[in-house]
């Protein structure tokens, strides 16, 4: 099994090691710590399945995992993220996401998600299937971000992270202009005034750290 690992942090990508090693399938892993590495390797070989972090340096999870379905559309995809489920979950499964988990999953929970997407299912845990199955038909009780695009959430996490409108528009390869017509819609979206309320939204919301 060949398994790529995408997370800044080196202490992470060692603790997903030793998860997989318990699997005892042979797993084969390549590690990336940004979107364009993780890009690179995945052009570079067939993998069985990816783990993406969203919060990646540059590039978010989200913007990556569009990039790998557009060019590995096969290759299934597990997010972890040590933001909740219940803000993040059905946003990255329609983004095409395989599977989402909390960092603080336990072990046997990463490997029965890793067991499913192999499969070509999906993975939800049975808290978050929960949620989805009682909140089916209830469109009116979603918060208010969910109803942003995904570039317009991308933006809104990095305005709310602190993020200069210059080095959102560097990032996401956007002019100044077109970061502020996002700004507009997103405050007017969540009917917030300024950046100080779209900073408590998101802290609120558990949407940045």
């Amino acid at each position: 099994m060949r398994v790529l690992l995408v997370d800044d942090h080196a202490i992470v990508r060692e603790g997903l090691k030793r998860v997989l090693a318990s699997m005892g399938d042979g797993v084969q892993v390549g590690e990336a710590t940004n979107a364009a590495r993780a890009l690179h390797l995945a052009r570079k070989a067939e993998w069985d399945c990816a783990l993406v972090d969203i919060a990646l340096p540059g590039k978010t999870g989200l913007e990556l995992l569009k990039e790998l379905r557009r060019e590995r559309p096969a290759l299934p995809v597990l997010v972890l993220s040590m933001f909740p489920e219940e803000q993040y979950a059905v946003r990255m499964l329609r983004a095409g996401a395989s599977a989402y988990l909390n960092k603080e999953s336990a072990p046997e929970q990463l490997v029965a998600a890793i067991r499913t997407v192999l499969r070509g299912e999906k993975y939800l845990s049975p808290r978050m299937a929960t949620q989805i199955a009682t909140n089916v038909g209830i469109e009116s009780t979603r918060p208010p971000h969910e109803t942003l695009s995904d570039r317009e959430f991308t933006v809104m996490r990095l305005m709310a992270s602190g993020v200069t409108p210059r080095d959102i528009a560097q990032q996401l390869s956007l002019s100044i202009k077109t970061v502020s017509t996002y700004r507009s819609r997103i405050l007017q979206k969540l009917t917030l005034q300024n950046n100080a309320q779209l900073i408590a939204y998101a802290v609120k919301n558990s949407l940045v750290t």
